[in-house]
Order: structure tokens, then C-alpha cells, then sequence
């Protein structure tokens, strides 16, 4: 059996309580200034913690060893990130946390369905309804 911190299942649920912290640290510390001044503040500080990460580990990298392609689609994904944080803290500036983060978490739906399009992943038929309860269980939370 794998040790604990290396299953990704571990990482994935660290990964969940960590966002759904997020969520309800975001909602209160929004709640006064900008959302976007919010993102760019929540930034900052994640750029601090990487740097200090990085150095104690001593897993810094040479700008050189990244290839092209990994710099256009990192890239990507950073603006599609920040992109995806200035939509989420002005969603929690105005809503509740309860029913902004179960719409954000149809990123789920929809990373299952471009993964099948654009990366041929494929889910079983019982993984599909399994994507289609997520939906399902999205809306109806958000709606409540």
C-alpha cells in the first residue's frame, strides 16, 4: 500500500478541504474591499509561499529547461486561472459562498467532458452518470 502523501486520492481531498477554505475565507475577507484587489492581494501571497516552497525543497529550475510548449500552455492555464479567481471572488462578493462554490465546482463537468474531447480520456458509462449527478447536485445546491 502507498504511503498516504503519495496517493493522489490524499492530494485530491487535500486539495477539496483546502478550496472549500478557500471559499469561506474569501467571503469574509472580500467583504470590504475590491474583488478584484482581493484576487490580486490572494496573488501575492500565493507567489510568496511558492518562492518560499521552492527554496526550502531546493526544487527551483533553470527558465531554460522549460520547453516551449510547456511556457505556452502554463501560460495558458495562469491566465485562465486568474481568469477563473476574478469571476470566482466577485461571484462571492455577491453570493453566498454556499451557492457560488457549487457552481464553481462544475469545473468538474466540464473538465470531464474537454478531457474526452481535446485529451481522449474516456469515463465509463457509470462515470458519466456520475458527472451528470455532480451537475445535477451543482444546481440544485445553487438553487436552494
Amino acid at each position: 500500500m502507498k504511503p498516504l502523501l503519495l496517493a493522489w486520492q490524499s492530494w485530491a481531498v487535500l486539495s477539496a478541504v483546502f478550496a472549500a477554505l478557500t471559499a469561506i475565507f474569501a467571503k469574509v475577507g472580500i467583504q470590504s474591499i475590491n474583488s478584484d484587489f482581493a484576487t490580486f492581494i490572494r496573488t501575492v501571497v500565493i507567489v510568496g509561499v511558492l518562492g518560499a516552497l521552492l527554496t526550502f525543497t531546493k526544487e527551483w529550475q533553470p527558465i531554460g529547461s522549460v520547453t516551449s510548449k510547456t511556457w505556452v500552455f502554463l501560460t495558458l492555464s495562469g491566465l485562465a486561472t486568474g481568469a477563473s479567481w476574478l469571476c470566482y471572488f466577485r461571484a462571492l462578493q455577491l453570493g453566498n459562498a454556499s451557492q457560488v462554490a457549487p457552481i464553481d465546482k462544475l469545473s468538474v463537468v466540464l473538465v470531464a467532458i474537454f478531457g474526452a474531447l481535446f485529451l481522449g480520456e474516456s469515463l465509463s458509462p457509470v462515470g458519466w452518470v456520475g458527472v451528470m449527478f455532480i451537475a445535477l447536485g451543482s444546481f440544485l445546491v445553487a438553487t436552494n
